[in-house]
């Protein structure tokens, strides 16, 4: 067998590359879909579509094993589904200077106290 030039096997080399990189996408169009049809079977439908988004894609960012330990450690919820907004009494109490309602885990002064500890 000849030996290859420096132009070939470069070329081998990028098309080895191209083959690659299509393969992992097929594997990673493949896992999300497995994933998908996980979700199916949990009652997704008590999360809003924009909080079920801002779980995964925070659990995705600290890692499965962190979200867990902080998940974990929460109170479990009731059966209810949540409510949609702040009861009147607690609304009032949770706005700020400007009105506007602040998110869960945050004071009227701005410090936050979401330190969880497993």
């Amino acid at each position: 067998m000849p030996k290859m030039t420096e132009r070939e096997r470069l070329a081998k080399i990028e098309a080895d590359q191209r083959n690659l990189a299509q393969e992992a996408e097929t594997v990673r169009r493949g896992l999300r879909a497995h994933y998908g049809k996980l979700a199916t079977e949990l009652a997704v439908e008590r999360l809003s579509e924009r909080e079920f988004r801002d779980v995964l894609g925070q659990a995705i960012r600290v890692g499965g094993g962190a979200a867990l330990a902080a998940l974990k450690a929460l109170p479990a919820a009731s059966d209810d589904p949540p409510a949609r907004g702040l009861p009147a009494k607690a609304g009032a109490a949770a706005r700020g200077k400007s009105g506007a309602a602040l998110p869960p885990g945050s004071e009227a002064g701005g410090a936050s106290q979401a330190t969880v500890q497993p």
